[in-house]
């Protein structure tokens, strides 16, 4: 089965490992207190992988981060 890959990149700071390792985590944030939910990768980590089968990976550091979508092209309940 085919896939799509997305990648989108910057060339910052990169994030730290401790980050990194908790960044699908539902109300993870850097973020002070109320300026953020810690919401948007862990829904779109359910989005991608629990809804459409894929994945969802980060890779990063110094000098920048990748954050790489892979969906199938076809769903695996589709006809």
């Amino acid at each position: 089965m085919g896939r799509v890959v997305v990648e989108v990149a910057d060339t910052g700071a990169g994030m730290p490992p401790e980050v990194r390792a908790h960044a699908f985590e539902p109300f993870f944030t850097t973020k002070e207190v109320g300026k953020g939910t810690g919401l948007g990768l862990d829904i779109s980590r359910r989005i991608v992988v629990e809804r459409h089968s894929g994945e969802i990976t980060i890779e990063s550091g110094p000098g920048g981060t990748l954050v790489r979508v892979r969906l199938p092209m076809r769903h695996r309940g589709a006809s």
